[in-house]
């Protein structure tokens, strides 16, 4: 089994939608319409990753900034170039 692909994530909480909205270099830039308490927002952003790249919800985890807008996420079963062939659909 492969490492888990590691992917930075900037987070736009309260937005009016759920969105994957581009890339800012490396890092993938998302929008969620749940404020950032209690952890919602960090679900929101699991839920929606797991929703635009066909993975299941355990594939997904944040590692880092549960309480940041700069998130660091894993991915597991997924190589860069695959992630970024599902963002692209």
């Amino acid at each position: 089994m492969s490492a888990p692909l590691r992917l930075p994530l900037k987070v736009a909480p309260k937005a009016s939608r759920n969105a994957v909205t581009g890339w800012m270099g490396e890092t993938l830039k998302l929008s969620v319409t749940v404020a950032p308490e209690k952890g919602k927002a960090n679900q929101a952003v699991v839920d929606l990753l797991c929703e635009v790249l066909h993975l299941p919800k355990s594939a997904v985890r944040i590692v880092r900034g549960e309480t940041s807008t700069s998130k660091l996420a894993e991915i597991d079963g997924l190589d860069a170039q695959e992630l970024h062939r599902r963002l692209s659909r």
